[in-house]
């Protein structure tokens, strides 16, 4: 029988819902999954400048999506950010899940930005808007987000978010292996 089970995401950015939903449905492939999203904080920058920061409005969302929205399985929360590494300014985004007494958490794929969005983000544009005014684009965080524009859409913003679900799931996945609160009291 196939268990209906209950996923908050903490953004109202299609996007991230789809990606949640696609890579909940490869991890658990015998369940069925209703799907749920609230807009709430980050308590972080609009535009998280290092992995720490991104990492923490992760986090936060996901403590905030467990108030708002107290009944279900799984929350989870997904940030982008940016952060100066080895001379460049590079991309990633962070993901925390919370469910069934356990955290898992992981980090996307990292790509160097160009400078012509490098610079726009310096000057306090958020990674969206700065792609967008360089693309000459309309809400692309919406949609293929910055790595679809830069691999000319043969990876984009769902793909990406969706391995890293697929990541911080390896607790749920590996209960027998992991503390169960794993990651959960560090932070």
């Amino acid at each position: 029988m196939r268990m209906l089970k209950k996923i908050v995401v903490a953004s109202k950015n299609p996007v991230k819902q789809q990606a949640a939903l696609r890579a909940f449905t490869r991890a658990f492939p015998g369940d069925e999954f209703s799907l749920h999203s609230c807009s709430v904080p980050s308590g972080v920058r609009d535009q998280p400048m290092s992995s720490m920061e991104t990492y923490q409005g992760a986090h936060n969302r996901v403590q905030a999506a467990r108030q708002v929205l107290p009944a279900a399985d799984f929350w989870l929360g997904i940030e982008g950010g940016v952060e100066k590494e080895l001379g460049s300014i590079f991309s990633f985004a962070w993901v925390c899940i919370y469910g069934a007494e356990r955290w898992g958490q992981a980090r996307s794929g990292t790509f160097a930005l160009p400078e012509a969005i490098v610079e726009l983000v310096r000057q306090g544009k958020e990674l969206g808007e700065a792609d967008d005014i360089v693309f000459q684009r309309s809400n692309s965080k919406q949609s293929n987000g910055a790595v679809g524009l830069l691999t000319n859409d043969r990876m984009n913003r769902t793909e990406l978010y969706e391995h890293a679900i697929l990541l911080a799931l390896i607790p749920y996945l590996q209960p027998a292996f992991l503390n169960q609160t794993q990651g959960a009291n560090q932070r």
